[in-house]
């Protein structure tokens, strides 16, 4: 399951309607373990009442040109939707964007019919830990040249919709899949350089805090791509994990999985840490839980353990700034001296490498 995100032509109210967060479906099965999480009554946040920026089913801009395409992949168990505050962002500066939904795995996945699939009661009985990354990992690469097939079909005007549903106007003609990039959250980010490993046609790839090894801290559990390393331009940016010595800085300095990943990559590569961030600043709860805590009554620290005491707003707008220029740089070849070295415009991130 997949949304396709992309420049529109001037829109109205006529155009078609804003488009929802998450469907209603897949939004009730999101909200029960929410609400667990951020105890809280059932039913006490409307997730399927939020509506983002963008209308659904309107036409491609006229004036678009071909579009640069990437593909974007959550952290573990989470759905499509959680970094809609960058997706909508590359959208609006030219690019078609693909998010795809890890079916099986995720909270739950709505399809266009109805059907709302939650997780496979397999992947469920692994023990947490490598075995079920690994398990989960391995589904979703697998996914990645199956979507990068369909978008081909889709360029060549083809229509790959299950259902054979009209697309939008102009869409398949739209897209440059010669220009296509990747990036993801957490096990996304794992997806996104492994996808890159097996299938070339990612041209450039952005892991948001994803460590690349089966475990966080382990050197002997690496992934293939962090022991191979990749010729292609690769950012990553890290916030914490916690190694045999306790709490470290994401980086290539400190951990072992960056750290093979750096030195095996001949390619363009720049490493970038937030020191105020937290694993879940790399998503929308960045925002959303701020947002939140203002109506809601949270357990005590539960922003800050998820999202750290880096500014909101300004963190999520240097992640969308630093995402949009390194696509810029690496699909549409445009020099961004903001991935040259550090900025005041965005004071939080710092340049490790």
């Amino acid at each position: 399951m997949v949304s396709v995100w992309y420049p529109a032509g001037r829109a109205t109210a006529e155009d078609g309607p804003r488009a929802s967060y998450m469907r209603a479906g897949a939004a009730a099965a999101f909200g029960a373990g929410a609400a667990k999480i951020l105890q809280v009554d059932r039913g006490a946040v409307d997730w399927a009442g939020f509506v983002v920026h963008a209308r659904a089913g309107v036409p491609v801009a006229a004036r678009a040109g071909r579009l640069p395409v990437v593909l974007y992949s959550p952290g573990m168990y989470n759905e499509r939707t959680l970094d809609t505050t960058a997706v909508e962002e590359l959208a609006s500066h030219g690019y078609a964007v693909i998010t795809i939904d890890p079916v099986h795995e995720a909270h739950a996945v709505e399809f266009p019919d109805g059907r709302v699939i939650e997780p496979a009661p397999g992947l469920g009985a692994i023990e947490e830990g490598a075995d079920r990354s690994r398990a989960a990992l391995e589904v979703r690469v697998a996914d990645i040249p199956f979507v990068l097939d369909q978008l081909a079909v889709l360029a060549r005007g083809g229509n790959p919709d299950a259902g054979k549903r009209p697309l939008p106007r102009g869409l398949g003609q739209a897209l440059d899949p010669r220009r296509t990039g990747m990036f993801g959250h957490s096990l996304g980010g794992m997806t996104t350089a492994e996808a890159m490993r097996v299938d070339h046609r990612i041209r450039a790839g952005v892991n948001l805090d994803g460590p690349l090894g089966y475990d966080w801290a382990d050197p002997e559990l690496l992934l293939p791509v962090a022991r191979t390393g990749l010729d292609r331009p690769f950012l990553q940016m890290g916030a914490w994990f916690t190694g045999p010595s306790g709490r470290l800085a994401h980086t290539h300095e400190h951990s072992p999985s960056w750290r093979a990943m750096w030195r095996n990559s001949p390619g363009w590569k720049r490493d970038l840490w937030t020191e105020a961030a937290e694993h879940n600043s790399f998503t929308d709860y960045q925002t959303l839980l701020p947002a939140l805590a203002e109506r809601l009554t949270l357990p005590q620290g539960l922003p800050a353990r998820m999202t750290g005491t880096v500014d909101p707003a300004r963190f999520t707008a240097s992640r969308r700034a630093y995402l949009t220029a390194f696509f810029d740089q690496h699909l549409r070849g445009r020099h961004q001296p903001l991935l040259d070295r550090p900025s005041p415009l965005h004071p939080d991130v710092r340049f490790i490498g």
